[in-house]
């Protein structure tokens, strides 16, 4: 009996592999034939289908994204070469099994975004926004990209607040950084002013509202500026020096900026000077 029993299960097991080959046919077949299958944009590796990785791993979604993402991990970058057609089919492909996989989303926003591929790094952001409800993290990626890559600013707000609701701790943070490219995008200093006062008078966080206060100093200062160079350069021409303005008597001295990085020329125009980082300037 009990080789009976023996013979019976390894009948079973046969069966059941057989019957695996079979559905890992059909499924390949289907999705070759589905007009809503992947279409191949470049020629090189091969990433597995959704439906195909869900057969191999038993219809364990978590267990099949977490394994393609191990795999495009150890796979995307190849001797400081990376395949990037590569690893927007593959991480789509995980974020479809699994929207709520961390490394997914990170590795999207470090291989993807900063890789040329910023519109699928942000597919992937999205489904994480939507099925992470917890984490602000997919959200401050998404705005951030919005606003560096795209110029768009409402895009860029609407994920920053979001990002706000979600998180504790950084809230006036992400807050701070929309209000930021909200009144930067203003190209006429004085309605900038006018934005960063009403927000800043609104804030009902101390610490948010003390960061607007400085940046609302530092704005003054720059509409000051500008109102001396338009008065400079209609009686002497050209401004070509901020100490010119001084040395006019237009000013008695230039405005103090309270973030300490000051004011400049910059193309014909009195600018807020920026922070230089090697690579990023425009």
């Amino acid at each position: 009996m009990h080789k009976m029993n023996g013979k019976i299960k390894s009948v079973l097991w046969f069966f059941l592999l057989m019957l695996l080959c079979v559905l890992f046919f059909l499924t390949t077949q289907f999705q070759r034939q589905s007009p809503d299958n992947f279409e191949p944009r470049t020629v090189g590796r091969i990433v597995i289908a959704p439906s195909v990785l869900l057969s191999l791993y038993g219809g364990d979604r978590y267990l099949a994204s977490n394994m393609e993402v191990i795999r495009v991990a150890a796979t995307g970058v190849d001797q400081g070469r990376v395949d990037t057609g590569y690893l927007v089919r593959a991480q789509i492909v995980a974020a479809d099994l699994n929207p709520c996989n961390e490394d997914n989303y990170y590795l999207a926003n470090g291989l993807l975004a900063w890789g040329g591929a910023d519109d699928d790094a942000g597919v992937v952001l999205q489904k994480a926004m939507s099925c992470r409800f917890w984490d602000p993290v997919p959200a401050f990626f998404y705005g951030f990209n919005r606003a560096f890559f795209h110029k768009d600013i409402s895009g860029a707000e609407q994920a920053l607040e979001l990002a706000a609701k979600r998180s504790s701790d950084n809230a006036f943070s992400f807050r701070k950084l929309a209000i930021m490219l909200r009144a930067e995008s203003i190209a006429d200093e004085n309605l900038a002013l006018d934005f960063l006062i009403n927000q800043r008078d609104a804030a009902g966080d101390a610490k948010l509202r003390d960061v607007l206060d400085k940046r609302v100093v530092r704005l003054k200062g720059l509409v000051t500026l500008r109102d001396a160079q338009r008065e400079f350069e209609a009686e002497y021409g050209s401004l070509s020096s901020l100490e010119q303005l001084v040395e006019s008597n237009i000013l008695q001295f230039l405005p103090e900026d309270p973030l300490k990085l000051g004011y400049e020329m910059r193309d014909g125009r009195v600018s807020l000077k920026r922070l230089k980082i090697a690579g990023m300037e425009e």
